[in-house]
């Protein structure tokens, strides 16, 4: 009986980890899309000299970056460059710089979309 008990117990606990580990897994991906999401828009107003835009949305795009560096070890390294371009892209857009801004943006989403695919 002791044994069943502990088999079924094992087993549950196995699969709660797998349930839990697929949540956090998931909330992970749905910041790294959001800040995908963001970082597309901060580069199409950019190219357009959108200035402005360029910054909410960059900024939006890096709090969604920070998330999901957190939440998802294997993509850390690719988040954690995308944060530090997602930091430059503003510094520049505050400055009104439309065009360094965007290139620091093009390069942070190539580092979420990287994060994203594993």
């Amino acid at each position: 009986m002791k044994i069943k008990q502990t088999t079924s117990i094992i087993a549950i606990s196995a699969i709660s980890f797998c349930l839990s580990s697929l949540a956090i897994a998931s909330s992970a991906n749905r910041h790294a899309a959001e800040a995908i999401k963001h970082a597309e828009a901060a580069k199409t107003h950019g190219e357009s000299g959108h200035t402005k835009v360029l910054l909410e949305n960059v900024q939006e795009s890096l709090a969604h970056a920070k998330a999901a560096e957190k939440e998802h070890a294997e993509a850390r390294q690719h988040m954690t460059e995308s944060i530090k371009h997602l930091e430059e892209a503003i510094a520049h857009a505050k400055q009104g710089h439309a065009d360094i801004a965007t290139k620091h943006t093009t390069e942070a989403l190539k580092h979420m979309q990287d994060a994203a695919a594993k």
